[in-house]
């Protein structure tokens, strides 16, 4: 269970510190603040629980990775699973502390830092803007890790360069989707937050696992590879 409780934890601290750093301290920080704490969070885990799992943290690495032949069916389903419950309870501890706020605060009004789309939310994009930027973001994501932890990679420095990218797909697409790129990151903030939270995150499941099943496929086929 070594590979899973990293995962869990890696995915706890994702939520924990990406979407606490939107709740706490998001009107202090900005966009640029926001993204650099999913990033530098990204990054400590690579280097923390990357020798034990990989530090996927993520269903749709997971998913890219499974596609591109790195681990077995069985595998990434337990590595989902621990991603999505280390998500889950990220989001309720972020929750617990932003309502210990003695001013009081209300999720429901305030948010989680979960992801969606609408005239209502950040920069009022739609739905198509939505997908599309989801889809890519993920595909370029997922392309970054595969070919720069592949043998020929980045080595050492795999994980800075794979923080450093998330960081900068945040600094994009904040005002458009929040950023997902990751399910399970979407699932924990929506089962707290509810409403539209939970009626969106069906495309913050399909538009990234679509991005990395095409990032995959174009690692399979080995158009990452060196000549």
């Amino acid at each position: 269970m070594k590979k899973e409780i990293a995962e869990f934890i890696g995915t706890f601290t994702l939520v924990l510190f990406g979407c606490g750093a939107a709740v706490i301290a998001g009107d202090a920080i900005g966009i640029l603040g926001i993204s650099l704490a999913f990033g530098l969070a990204l990054i400590a885990m690579a280097y923390g629980i990357g020798p034990v799992s990989g530090c996927h943290i993520n269903p749709a690495v997971s998913f890219g990775a499974y596609i591109a032949g790195h681990m077995t069916l069985r595998e990434f389903i337990r590595y989902a699973f621990a991603q999505c419950l280390g998500a889950i309870v990220g989001a309720f501890i972020l929750m617990t502390i932003a309502k210990g706020q003695l001013s009081g605060y209300d999720v429901g009004a305030s948010g989680l830092g979960q992801n969606g789309w609408g005239a209502d939310y950040m920069g009022g994009y739609g739905m198509q803007a939505a997908f599309i930027f989801e889809f890519l973001a993920t595909a370029i994501f997922v392309l970054v890790i595969l070919g720069s932890t592949q043998k020929d990679g980045a080595g050492h420095v795999a994980g800075l360069a794979i923080g450093l990218t998330l960081a900068v797909i945040h600094i994009v697409g904040i005002n458009i989707t929040g950023v997902s790129v990751n399910p399970a990151r979407s699932l924990g903030p929506a089962i707290f937050a509810g409403g539209d939270a939970m009626g969106q995150l069906w495309l913050f499941v399909i538009a990234p696992m679509a991005g990395a099943l095409f990032a995959a496929v174009l690692a399979k086929m080995g158009w990452l590879e060196a000549e």
